[in-house]
């Protein structure tokens, strides 16, 4: 029972915000409210977990969405994000979603998936119109998505990957030679086929795109849509030969909108001229000194200073101290403020959905859903390699769908599954990459990286389960045959 309130719940919260139009942070309480008093929790027990879910989400990533925000939009400001994109079109091009998808999975899995995100949308978003001028931002945002959970599972240091061994008593060093290379492979397979997929009509930017992007002057891709979506219309209206039309010299409108496709923001020459590696360093410096103390501390090396540079709180706002020094020498000081304030308002908007998301997985928790499926679901000493493979990436997938995180359902189904590893006679890092794998599927509106994700890539919600949810369960898919294959060697 708690397995179909909690799918009623979340098919609810998908029908609102689709197609009732129901703002997210509304719907997201409505399912809630519904889980939590049809699943038994009670009045209070709802409550409780909704406003708990909530400050517990805020503590976790409420400052490192705040800094990485703040940190985007000044480096924003000073014109970082397009030097780095021409660099990067010059030497990649269209091959930029593979780079970024591989870096991600293999290069950053230390690093929080909070922050990673919010510091790779703004690349990408910046980055679209060069990879592909109508289906660039999918497809780099499919890629942001896969890249960065491919790692969060697969690769030691990632969060998941070392829950999911610690919980199975696997040396991390085993689980790293397996799930490297899987976690390598899945997230460039999965980003080759979601572009096969964007090849056809799947993609639709007048309702994929938060209908407020055209206002985003760092989405000239949809700008430019909107632009000649708008000309279109203007001449296929009758007397279209006066007024705004192609020969006219007037700029096209968009609900009143001006849509001139011209960059409204001009960058300072100062800050033109600074080094790139230099306006950089805001990203750069948080990104080494994260990296630096996880590393430190998986060797067993780390102290007290260590782990206090190596927080990813501290690190950002380090970041943010260099951003704003940089936005000052390079803006001055009304130019530093006017992006620091888009960064504050972009940061509340984002904060309150997340928590929200939070909320939603905390009386998921609550109704007990990990003993109802550790009842339901039991191992066979005699079952063959396949099906145990198959039960271990089920458990993990429903556990994930259901919670809305990817860490809990991979931790939550490894310790369903630990206490009956041995009996199945299955080697244990198999059944490891297979909750790994699973863990994956279908990250969607009850997670709270679901709405940052939305947010920062200026997707609507249709959009942002288009690419995020169908970029990870494609990639959940892609990985379980690359696990059996392991099994044959493991």
């Amino acid at each position: 029972m708690d397995i179909a309130l909690t799918l009623i719940a979340i098919a609810v919260a998908i029908v609102l915000i689709i197609r009732f139009k129901v703002d997210p942070v509304i719907s997201l309480i409505i399912s809630s409210v519904f889980l939590g008093l049809s699943a038994g929790v009670g009045a209070e027990g709802t409550v409780t977990a909704i406003t708990t879910g909530f400050g517990e989400i805020m503590g976790e990533v409420g400052l490192l969405i705040g800094f990485g925000v703040l940190i985007g939009s000044l480096l924003q400001a000073t014109g970082t994000f397009r030097a780095l994109v021409e660099i990067i079109a010059r030497r990649v091009g269209g091959k930029l979603p593979y780079a970024m998808t591989a870096a991600l999975s293999a290069i950053f899995p230390s690093i929080y998936v909070d922050v990673q995100v919010v510091l790779a949308s703004p690349m990408a978003r910046q980055a679209a119109p060069v990879v592909d001028r109508k289906r660039g931002l999918p497809w780099l945002a499919g890629a942001i998505g896969i890249g960065i959970f491919a790692g969060y599972v697969f690769f030691v240091p990632g969060l998941a990957a070392v829950a999911i061994a610690g919980q199975l008593k696997l040396p991390l060093g085993e689980y790293l030679i397996f799930g490297a290379p899987i976690g390598v492979a899945t997230a460039l397979i999965t980003t080759f086929l979601f572009r096969l997929l964007l090849q056809t009509r799947f993609w639709d930017e007048t309702t994929d795109i938060d209908a407020d992007e055209e206002e985003h002057p760092d989405n000239p891709g949809h700008r430019a849509y909107l632009a000649r979506a708008a000309a279109e219309a203007a001449a296929a209206r009758p007397g279209a030969g006066s007024g705004a039309t192609a020969g006219s010299g007037a700029a096209p409108t968009v609900d009143g909108v001006d849509a001139d496709l011209e960059d409204p923001d001009a960058v300072p020459d100062r800050a033109l001229r600074l080094p790139l590696l230099l306006r950089l360093s805001p990203i750069l410096v948080p990104l080494v000194l994260i990296a630096f103390g996880a590393f430190m501390d998986l060797f067993d090396k780390s102290n007290a200073t260590i782990a206090f540079l190596g927080n990813a709180n501290m690190a950002l706002f380090i970041g943010l101290l260099i951003a704003f020094l940089i936005g000052r020498g390079a803006l001055g000081g009304d130019g530093t403020e006017a992006a620091l304030s888009q960064g504050f308002r972009t940061t509340g908007e984002i904060l309150l959905i997340t928590g929200i998301g939070g909320s939603l997985g905390a009386v998921i928790t609550e109704t007990g859903l990990d003993a109802s499926l550790k009842q339901l679901f039991s191992a066979d000493a005699s079952a063959p390699v396949l099906i145990t493979v198959l039960l271990a990436w089920f458990i993990a997938a429903l556990l994930h769908f259901a919670i809305g995180s990817v860490s809990v359902g991979a931790i939550t189904a490894s310790g369903i599954i630990s206490p009956v590893v041995a009996s199945t006679g299955v080697e244990p890092v198999v059944v490891a990459l297979a909750i790994a794998s699973g863990a994956m599927f279908a990250l969607h509106v009850n997670s709270n990286f679901f709405w940052m994700f939305k947010s920062l890539l200026g997707l609507s919600t249709k959009g942002a389960l288009k690419t995020l949810t169908l970029a990870t369960s494609l990639g959940a898919v892609v990985s379980l045959p690359l696990v059996l294959l392991a099994s044959i060697v493991a």
